[in-house]
């Protein structure tokens, strides 16, 4: 029964499926003041959790850029040493973070990671 209650308690962002996957990005404060890197390990639509650089209080207003979504504005909603829970101020689709950044071409990718095409030798 507690642990019906302890679920029920833990608000929207534990109510949307969460996806596991790995994305960098920088937290600031909605002024712009950076708060540091952070490894973002799960997103869902209202929220994420994420490795950071240093601690960041319960309550504090934040902004990460994620790739594919753009800025996303939030409260940290819980933090335990490194590691923050943010909950987003409006749902995203994390399944756009998903999709690969592509640009016109391969413009951008290292040369090492290009996709050559081999042709024929000339005679």
């Amino acid at each position: 029964m507690d642990e019906e209650r302890d679920i029920s308690d833990r608000g929207p962002a534990r109510a949307a499926p969460r996806d596991s996957l790995f994305l960098l990005t920088t937290l600031c404060t909605p002024e712009g003041a950076e708060l540091g890197k952070a490894r973002i390990r799960n997103l869902s639509a209202t929220g994420l959790m994420a490795d950071c650089e240093r601690a960041i209080a319960v309550g504090a207003s934040v902004m990460c850029d994620l790739r594919g979504v753009g800025k996303v504005s939030g409260i940290i909603a819980w933090s335990r040493d490194d590691k923050i829970g943010m909950a987003f101020d409006e749902a995203i689709d994390p399944q756009l973070a998903r999709k690969p950044v592509s640009g016109k071409g391969q413009q951008g990718v290292p040369d090492y990671l290009r996709t050559h095409q081999m042709q024929a030798p000339r005679r």
